[in-house]
């Protein structure tokens, strides 16, 4: 069954990017930000997060699964910068960071849904990512 068949090609997400766009959201980062916070802060800060597919993986499905007990049946994430305090780094440089937060309310409450939608604060952000120390550059 189904031997034959042409296979359908898969289609891409709506919201994806070319490699040369990336590059120029980068380089535009790059050359209007990192001067200045790097001047402010006194290194050379990091500025790419990476975890695995599967890590993202394993956190989408339960976000997906606590908001669905919530009665959220989209939520949706909202990606934070943020900065390590110095206190709780080993090099004592409060490197910067980025963390998903959980996004979504029960069908029927206000701002329920889209880039609005409320941060859903019973359901724990995602961190501990890893960057390259140079950055790497896209």
């Amino acid at each position: 069954m189904g031997k034959g068949l042409p296979k359908r090609k898969k289609k891409r997400p709506e919201k994806c990017i070319t490699p040369e766009e990336a590059k120029e959201l980068q380089h535009v980062w790059c050359c209007t930000r990192t001067p200045e916070i790097d001047k402010c802060i006194g290194f050379e800060d990091t500025r790419e997060f990476h975890w695995s597919v599967e890590e993202l993986q394993k956190y989408l499905k339960y976000v997906k699964k606590k908001s669905r007990k919530q009665g959220i049946d989209n939520p949706g994430i909202r990606i934070y910068f943020g900065a390590y305090p110095e206190s709780k780094c080993k090099n004592k440089k409060g490197y910067s960071t980025v963390f998903l937060s959980p996004t979504g309310a029960p069908a029927g409450e206000m701002g329920k849904g889209g880039d609005g939608a409320p941060n859903n604060y019973d359901i724990e952000p995602y961190n501990h990512g890893n960057s390259g120390n140079p950055p790497i550059i896209y």
